[in-house]
Order: structure tokens, then sequence, then C-alpha cells
């Protein structure tokens, strides 16, 4: 694995990418960044971190994704990844809010946001960004968010969750052929509110009550309705209401 540290970034998402395009990168390098001054979420929203407080990375994953069907299980192997690793070390109630929020109880520790390539050859190329609420402890205006400090007060070695992060997507993507089924049934089993009645909003800002029975191969979220009929949403077509 190939770990290139930064000191300041506006993101490592796109260094990351920018790299890739202008050099052969060996698969699993690792971009990370004490503070980054333009991070992104989910289709455009903004994703802000104390300075060295807490994990900040992106990693290139290649010879994953063979066509673009599949998008969707990148999202698992890592989303798995950055669960497993916190469990590793006694991180409680963890869970995914759909599609890729870190969750800790009811408060967001993490965010991921992944971006795929196809190149000229027609092979994916996938950036998996990762920001990871590790030691900050102030969170000011963002009632949601917590960290692993604040959550189980004690600090923690962000070099270490970081490396279990790699090795655990390292092996995920390298047993995926053989156990996609069963990651795609843990990311299912660990969705935030699954199961469980809740308000969402719709883009008309229409609320309604629905519960959360899963993800669809494409990654589209399965809602159940009162009238017991199902609808799938993408990303940001939906919200729910907590």
């Amino acid at each position: 694995m190939k770990l290139i540290k930064l000191d300041a970034i506006d993101s490592t998402n796109d260094f990351l990418k920018g790299m890739s395009s202008n050099q052969v990168l060996e698969n699993f390098t690792v971009v990370t960044a004490q503070n980054q001054t333009k991070g992104k979420g989910q289709m455009g929203s903004e994703w802000s971190s104390e300075p060295s407080k807490n994990l900040i990375m992106s990693v290139l994953v290649k010879d994953f994704l063979f066509d673009t069907i599949h998008l969707f299980d990148i999202n698992i192997a890592f989303s798995l990844a950055v669960i497993q690793a916190l469990e590793s070390i006694g991180i409680p109630e963890l869970c995914i809010k759909w599609p890729n929020d870190i969750m800790s109880y009811n408060k967001k520790i993490g965010g991921i946001l992944i971006e795929n390539s196809i190149k000229s050859d027609g092979n994916i190329h996938s950036v998996a960004g990762l920001g990871l609420n590790i030691n900050q402890t102030d969170f000011k205006d963002l009632p949601k968010a917590s960290s692993l400090a604040v959550i189980c007060n004690s600090t923690f070695d962000k070099e270490v969750i970081l490396l279990k992060i790699i090795e655990n997507l390292k092996k995920n993507s390298q047993s995926w052929s053989q156990n996609s089924e069963a990651m795609w049934k843990d990311y299912t089993n660990i969705l935030f509110k699954k199961g469980i009645p809740m308000p969402f909003s719709d883009p008309n800002n229409k609320n309604f009550m629905g519960i959360i029975k899963g993800v669809n191969s494409i990654g589209q979220l399965e809602i159940l309705h009162e009238n017991d009929t199902i609808s799938e949403y993408g990303i940001k077509e939906i919200q729910m209401l907590y």
C-alpha cells in the first residue's frame, strides 16, 4: 500500500483522481490530509472537519468493478471495511445510514463518497473517500454529529484505524466473488432504522411514513409504504426525518 500524507488539500478525492489520471498508481494507493478545505459529500454537499483531529482519506480501488451495472458493489465493500475496522476497536452501536453515512447510535460519525471513472481501456477505477470523526469533540451547530472520542470518552490513533480499514477493504475486494451475497446481506442488516416505521420527505417536501426494507442491486433504497407498496429511491430523492 502506497500512503501519501498531505498537510492540507482542497479534496483528497480530487487529488487522488488527478494523480491516477496522470500516472499509473498501484492498487489501494491512499491519500490522507490533516486538513481538507473543500471536502465533498454526496451530490456536491460539503463535508467539514476540524484540522488534524479526524481521518480524511481517499483510496484508489482497481480491478474490482468490471461493469457499470454493479457500481454499488464498491460502496458495500468499502462501507463494511469501515464498520469492521470500527467494530475491532470497540465502537458501539454501528450502522450505515443509506447510502454511506457511518453512524454510532443516532449520531453521524463519518461519511463516504465514492467516485468512479471508466478508463479508455474499459477498466473502472474507483476513488473511495472517507471523512471519519475521530478526536474532534466540538460539534457546535451540528446536533446530529459526533465522534469516536465523544462516544467512547477516549482518544484514538488515526493511522491505526486507517490501516485497519485498508486491510479490511483488501480482504473484502479479494473475496467479493465468493462472498458478495453475504456482504450485501451484512450491509442490509446494519442499515440505520431498517424495519422501523419512520417519517421521510421527498424532493417536493411531501412527508410520508415508510419502512426501510433494503437496497436493490443498483443501490436504490427500498421503502415499504403504508399501502403495502414498495418504492425505490436514488440518492437525494428521499430524506429520512429523525
